[in-house]
C-alpha cells in the first residue's frame, strides 16, 4: 500500500529490460502501478470511520496473498526451503514492512488527510537513506545530511501546519505521526530486506514477506474483534476493501514487479514520487480534499532535500582513488 515501495529491493545495476517489451511500455506500467497504489489512501481515508485500520490492513494482505500465490507454484520447493532455514528472519521483514506499516498508515488516515499521508510517504527514500548509512555502512556525504535536514524540517511544516506556535503547544495530529511511523517501519523494512539478500524469485519472496505480513496483522485484528470494533461491510466498505486488496492489493505488487524486471530497481523506485501527485488529484476529486499552503511549504522543503540527495551523491573511496 500505502504501500508505497511494496515490492522486492534489490541492488541491482542497469536496466533489466523485458524481452520484446519497449521503454516506454515499462514505464507505463510503472506509472499505471503507482496509481492504483495512491487509490489506496483515498480508499482507506474513504471508509476510515467504518472499518478498523487492521481489519482493512489484515484483509487486504491475506486477499493478495491468496490471489498472487497461485502465480508462483514453480517456486514453492524454493519457498518451503527458504521458510525452513530463516523463517524468523522472513516473518520480522514482512511482518514490519507489509504488515505493521500498512496498518499504522490507516490509523493515521483515521485522522489525517490523503493528501498530507501522500506527501509524508514521499520521505521514505531519505528515511531509508539514513537508515543504510547505520544498518548497512552506506556512504552518507555531507549533501546527503543537509538534504535530510531539510526534508525533516518539511515535514515539521506540514505536521505543525506552518504554525510554530502548533509546536510548542504539542497541538499535533496523532495520525500524522503514526502516519510518520508507518514511513519509518517500511523504510526500515527496505533496509533489512537488502542486508537479507534472500536468494529466491522476486515475485515468490514477496508472496513469503506477504504471508508474514498475514501473521503479523491477525493479532491486531483479533484484538479489533475482542474491543468490538467491528468492519461495517456496506457497500462501501466492501467496494473499498476489495480495491486495496486486488487492485490496489495484488494487481499493483504484481505490476510493480514486473516493472523492476523492465527497469531495473532503481528506475522503477523512482516513480514512487508519481504517487503523491496521484494522491493529491485523487484526494481533490474524491474526497474534496484542498491543498493548503503548509502543505506546498513543507513539500518544496522536501523535494529541495531530495535533489540535494539524488544529484550530489557521496564519493565512494573506490571512486576518489580513481580521482
Amino acid at each position: 500500500m500505502a504501500i508505497h515501495v511494496l515490492a522486492v529491493h534489490r541492488d541491482t545495476v542497469g536496466t533489466e529490460q523485458a524481452a520484446g517489451g519497449s521503454l516506454a511500455a515499462a514505464y507505463s506500467v510503472g506509472v499505471f502501478c503507482w496509481l492504483l497504489s495512491a487509490g489506496v489512501y483515498i480508499a482507506a481515508k474513504w471508509v476510515s470511520s467504518e472499518m478498523p485500520p487492521w481489519a482493512l490492513c489484515f484483509w487486504r494482505v491475506l486477499i493478495a496473498w491468496a490471489i498472487l500465490m497461485p502465480i508462483v507454484y514453480r517456486h514453492f520447493g524454493a519457498m518451503v526451503a527458504l521458510v525452513r532455514a530463516r523463517g524468523l528472519e522472513l516473518l520480522a521483514i514482512g511482518g514490519v514492512g507489509l504488515g505493521v506499516c500498512q496498518g499504522l498508515i490507516f490509523v493515521g488516515l483515521e485522522h489525517a488527510d490523503a493528501t498530507t499521508a501522500g506527501i509524508i510517504i514521499a520521505l521514505i527514500p531519505i528515511i531509508t537513506m539514513i537508515l543504510a548509512r547505520f544498518i548497512l555502512a552506506e556512504p552518507m556525504g555531507r549533501w546527503q545530511v543537509i538534504g535530510s535536514i531539510l526534508a525533516f524540517f518539511g515535514i515539521v511544516v506540514i505536521i505543525v501546519k506552518g504554525s510554530p506556535a502548533a509546536l510548542l503547544r504539542l497541538d499535533l495530529n496523532p495520525g500524522e505521526l503514526w502516519i510518520v511511523a508507518g514511513a519509518f517501519c517500511f523504510s526500515l523494512y527496505t533496509v533489512l530486506l537488502r542486508r537479507a539478500k534472500f536468494d529466491v524469485n522476486r515475485l515468490a519472496l514477496l508472496v513469503l514477506l506477504l504471508g508474514a505480513a498475514v501473521l503479523t496483522a491477525l493479532p491486531f485484528y483479533l484484538f479489533e474483534l475482542v474491543s468490538d470494533e467491528r468492519s461495517t461491510l456496506n457497500a462501501s466498505g466492501l467496494i473499498a476493501l476489495g480495491y486495496v486488496a486486488i487492485p490496489g492489493g495484488a494487481v499493483m505488487y504484481y505490476l510493480f514487479n514486473r516493472s523492476i524486471e523492465a527497469l531495473g530497481a532503481a528506475r522503477a523506485g523512482v516513480l514512487l514520487y508519481i504517487q503523491t501527485i496521484f494522491i493529491a488529484v485523487l484526494a481533490y476529486l474524491f474526497l474534496g480534499e484542498q491543498l493548503q499552503r503548509y502543505h506546498l511549504e513543507g513539500a518544496a522543503l522536501i523535494v529541495a532535500g531530495l535533489l540535494l540527495i539524488i544529484l550530489l551523491k557521496p564519493t565512494t573511496r573506490a571512486e576518489a582513488t580513481k580521482a
